[in-house]
């Protein structure tokens, strides 16, 4: 009988010590997290979703299809609490990110799968891609 080989993210070992890639040369979590702020505004449209998290391949399937290819930042379980909390800073009207994956369009929170899934299937979900300057076509 086959066994199923686990699941793991592995990171890449690099061999050159100066590679920009290396994790002795990646600065540490804390600082990251500042930079949440910052990927929010530069980008027309973000996902954030845990790693390996179905819902935010489902979400991130959907907007390919769509022809939108959106950065995805995943978030390790470790640092989820302090970037939630970032995430909350940037968060206007009242809203908090509940869950994950989040989907910031504009630099305002959209909302996570559910919305994203309710939104394309009432056909509302192109419209505002093309509006937010996502879409093109």
């Amino acid at each position: 009988m086959q066994q199923a080989i686990p699941y793991k993210s592995w990171l890449p070992i690099y061999t050159n010590i100066n590679h920009p890639l290396n994790p002795s040369t990646i600065t540490p979590k804390k600082t990251v997290n500042k930079k949440v702020v910052n990927m929010v505004s530069e980008n027309a449209i973000i996902l954030f979703a845990r790693r390996g998290c179905c819902m935010g391949h489902v979400v991130r399937r959907l907007l390919l299809g769509l022809g939108v290819n959106p950065p995805v930042y995943e978030i390790d379980e470790e640092e989820e609490d302090g970037i939630l909390k970032e995430l909350d800073q940037i968060v206007n009207k009242g809203k908090k990110v509940q869950q994950l994956p989040a989907v910031f369009i504009g630099g305002t929170l959209f909302g996570g799968l559910d919305r994203v899934m309710e939104t394309h299937i009432s056909g509302e979900l192109v419209p505002i891609l093309k509006e937010a300057g996502v879409l093109w076509l």
